[in-house]
């Protein structure tokens, strides 16, 4: 019965050890992607600072992203009240400073 009990909270133990392992590690992962988010939408800001305007090809070449990625970060940087989308949709679209 003993030998039971020891089997039974070792096998515990080492599953619980096992999800905060994994947790941490998730929890890292999601702070390291949120700074590199956060760098690169400041390193968009700063080019615009020094540019007039800045497209979706701009920003996919200067954060080397992908094409989805440098719009959602736009979209962002719009819905914080920093840029200012010109244009629909297409080649035609570009962004500046508000």
């Amino acid at each position: 019965m003993n030998i039971l009990i020891l089997i039974v909270v070792a096998v515990v133990g080492i599953a619980l050890g096992a999800y905060f392992t994994s947790r941490k590690s998730v929890d890292g992962l999601i702070s390291e992607q949120s700074k590199k988010k956060a760098e690169n939408k400041e390193q968009i800001l700063e080019f615009l600072r020094n540019n007039k305007k800045v497209t979706n090809n701009n920003v996919e070449k200067l954060v080397k992203v992908s094409h989805a990625t440098a719009e959602r970060y736009l979209d962002e940087l719009e819905k914080e009240g920093k840029l200012t989308q010109h244009g629909k949709i297409g080649q035609n679209v570009f962004y500046t400073l508000k």
